[in-house]
């Protein structure tokens, strides 16, 4: 069946935004499967750039429905605001354009400052949150306590149980953190008014998403955050809470198991990540600075949900071959290859090196703190000089960079199909 994924093979922000609205001019169907908005997507559109944490990128194609799956927990302030921002760009979005599992969980505010007193509270250990309640929005949904999107339907119902759960927060609140009082009744009168709003967007996807693969319309599954953030397989317990590999698919929109055309792993041609954590190859001084950008361009490497400045580093091949094989990637996405223009020479990590011993690809069960001792061992590439941005054939690409994506290729094992120079949707290079 036409089903296509895109997901990140990094520890995100690989630039999946600008890659999925690429792709979903081919399709049907652009759907959200997993997170909520602790992600965040950019697509630039001439001088339109859109900031997307929840609604699926491909929205700014006219021809797409978007669908936020049941696997998501979902902010309704936040997809208001996005909402907004799109309309008031001439994107159409409507009920008939935008759909909503009923089975997808809600962030509350209570969720938010639980999140924020909780990461607070662990001090130096503090895992480096969005601080945007996903954890304990999808801890309440595994406590079978959670408040779905669903329930807005019933008004009275869901009034009650919102109450129930503000006052629920409030006591954690103030006897594990010494935080002051919530106010209750306000709060629930507030945020109840506001998340009814998206009432008319809450619709049962399922009849539609199975008779789009059925006619042999295209599906694109957009992922959010990274691989290396996965709750089971990323580097915990410096993750996210959800599955955001490929099989995450499966679950976080309720189809059963079945053939995939393409998984395209979206890689940028450095490593960055945001927050706390083990990062092998991370770099500091000049080099950092030179990778990461002032800040001063949306391109540059500061968070799109957070600002934070990002953590950066040069490229490690021994967590990609680990990413393509938990997802099963069969084609890679590389972005961000003009950033590297300039440089005299350029390193990638193919091995560690750890308590004596060589690794090339990363052992199962490694801890986080057994992968901040790895020291990685670099192979040098020479750079190239010439700007990347204006080139859209390969032929036309610098010797030198046909050869980083060469190597690329070598290393993970996986065809790349696309190369990405700059953050414009036409700033593409398709591969054979």
């Amino acid at each position: 069946m036409p089903i296509h994924i895109a997901v990140g093979t990094q520890w995100g922000d690989e630039g999946k935004g600008r890659v999925v609205d690429l792709l979903s001019a081919d399709a049907a169907l652009v759907c959200r499967y997993n997170g909520g908005d602790n992600a965040g997507h950019t697509v630039t559109v001439g001088t339109k750039t859109f900031k997307l944490h929840l609604i699926p990128s491909g929205i700014v194609h006219s021809h797409t429905i978007g669908i936020l799956g049941s696997g998501m927990v979902i902010n309704p302030l936040t997809l208001l605001s996005e909402m907004d921002t799109l309309k008031k760009s001439g994107i159409e979005i409507s009920p008939r354009r935008l759909y909503i599992s009923p089975l997808a969980h809600l962030i509350t505010p209570a969720h938010r400052l639980l999140d924020q007193a909780q990461d607070a509270a662990r001090g130096k250990g503090a895992i480096g949150t969005t601080g945007r309640g996903i954890g304990p929005a999808y801890i309440d949904k595994a406590a079978r306590r959670g408040l779905r999107a669903g329930e807005i339907l019933d008004p009275e119902a869901f009034r009650i149980r919102v109450k129930e759960h503000f006052r629920e927060v409030d006591i954690q609140l103030q006897r594990m953190y010494e935080k002051e009082p919530l106010d209750i009744e306000a709060m629930t009168a507030e945020w109840v008014a506001e998340a009814s709003k998206i009432a008319p967007y809450i619709q049962d996807y399922s009849q539609l998403l199975h008779d789009t693969l059925r006619s042999g319309d295209q599906v694109l599954a957009e992922g959010a955050q990274g691989s290396l953030l996965d709750l089971d397989f990323g580097t915990y317990p410096y993750v996210t809470s959800s599955c955001t590999t490929a099989t995450g698919v499966f679950s976080g929109l309720g189809l059963g198991i079945m053939p995939v055309d393409r998984i395209i792993g979206i890689t940028k041609a450095f490593q960055t990540r945001v927050g706390s954590g083990p990062f092998p190859t991370e770099l500091s001084g000049e080099m950092a600075e030179r990778l990461r950008g002032t800040g001063a361009n949306p391109w540059d490497e500061f968070g799109t949900t957070t600002g934070r400045p990002r953590r950066v580093g040069w490229f490690d091949a021994v967590l990609l071959k680990y990413t393509v094989a938990i997802n099963g990637v069969n084609e890679l996405c590389i972005t961000k290859m003009d950033i590297l223009s300039g440089l005299p020479e350029i390193k990638i990590c193919t091995s560690y090196q750890l308590n004596g011993m060589g690794y090339e690809t990363l052992p199962v069960g490694l801890s986080a703190e057994q992968l901040a001792k790895a020291r990685p061992v670099y192979e040098t590439l020479p750079g190239w000089t010439e700007d990347l941005t204006g080139i859209r054939k390969w032929k036309d690409l610098p010797q030198n960079a046909q050869a980083y994506i060469h190597r690329l290729q070598e290393l993970s094992g996986v065809q790349v199909s696309l190369v990405s120079v700059g953050p414009e949707r036409d700033q593409i290079i398709h591969l054979d």
